[in-house]
């Protein structure tokens, strides 16, 4: 395959035969040829209890390195679950199947297909994920550490129920309407370098609350983004503050410290509180168990949570609560490298 003197790809592909170019390039080629450059699909997926089995499934693909992967992972049956599967681009940069898993867009912001082959994947999945509300995109958000670009994305959020089967060893298990969140995000995302990030998915009867929220490791503001969406297929509104009040918890139930990598951590805890456009408040109390930490390649991960807003109603979520550096999360980790500051 001929490649320009930059290693971006030169032969067209199918995509290009559309009107579907954003810069003056042949796909997939993007503004900035970034090693941490990426586009993903994410979805949660657990029982309606938030006390049991979790799946999180992914598909991303990086220009930069013309690859594609994807991850399974989650706990089942109280176990850690890892996978992942990938291929390079050859000739195909944009089919989201890596030969084992795939996501298949039925009906865009409606329908989705996810598959993963149980005896190629972690985890086997064959599910399908209808939206219950409508898709809301966020703002781009960008953070620099110095002259280097550690963060310059665009994010979309979606709640959605799924429909079908997980399986992991011989044991197959169904899903029959567990509520769940999805996100398709794109840019520049450099982990390692970014101090905190936090993203909130919060799943009520009549909607979905989330949040994507970044800061320093001392605890300034970066960014603040997210919205309430209504079941009923109204308008999302805008999250236009964010506090937070979390903390971490041990195997006792008493408060405990992330230090280097996080050994003494089952759980999170805390309140969290949501101003909407127009001013409404919504202050939600949270508990629940840290079943995917992200060790040893990152900080932090992902917890299962019950959820109390101060209007009496009551939901599960998934909270995300991760970085490299933190005052109040991660105040012990070592770093490599310049973080933002």
């Amino acid at each position: 395959m001929a490649e320009n003197p930059a290693g971006g790809r030169r032969r067209p592909t199918a995509m290009d035969e559309l009107f579907v170019h954003q810069i003056p390039d042949l796909l997939p080629n993007v503004t900035l040829r970034h090693p941490h450059w990426r586009e993903s699909y994410f979805f949660d997926i657990h029982e309606p209890d938030a006390r049991g089995d979790v799946i999180f499934f992914t598909m991303a693909h990086y220009p930069a390195h013309e690859r594609m992967d994807s991850l399974q992972m989650g706990k089942v049956d109280g176990n850690p679950v890892m996978g992942v599967l990938a291929r390079d681009y050859g000739d195909d940069p944009h089919t989201t199947d890596v030969g084992g898993a795939r996501v298949e867009v039925v009906r865009p912001f409606e329908e989705l297909h996810l598959f993963a082959d149980p005896d190629k994947a972690a985890i086997g999945l064959d599910l399908t994920f209808r939206a219950r509300t409508q898709a809301y995109g966020l703002r781009r958000g960008t953070m620099r550490a110095g002259d280097d670009v550690v963060w310059d994305q665009s994010h979309i959020f979606q709640s959605g129920t799924y429909h079908g089967t997980y399986s992991v060893g011989a044991k197959t298990r169904q899903v029959d309407g567990w509520v769940g969140q999805r996100d398709h995000s794109w840019g520049i995302r450099d982990h390692a370098r970014c101090p905190l990030w936090m993203w909130f998915q919060l799943q009520f009867e009549d909607g979905f609350l989330g949040v994507w929220h970044w800061e320093l490791a001392n605890g300034a503001r970066v960014f603040t983004d997210g919205c309430f969406a209504g079941a009923d297929g109204s308008d999302p509104v805008p999250v236009v503050d964010f506090e937070h009040h979390m903390a971490w918890i041990g195997p006792d139930g008493s408060a405990a410290v992330y230090g280097e990598h996080g050994e003494k951590v089952t759980g999170l805890t805390g309140s969290c509180t949501f101003t909407l456009a127009g001013g409404r408040r919504i202050t939600v109390e949270a508990e629940g168990t840290f079943d995917r930490p992200y060790e040893p390649f990152r900080r932090g991960g992902l917890s299962q949570m019950r959820v109390r807003a101060d209007d009496g109603r009551t939901g599960t979520a998934i909270y995300e609560v991760t970085g490299a550096r933190h005052h109040r999360y991660f105040p012990d980790t070592v770093v490599d490298g310049v973080l933002p500051s």
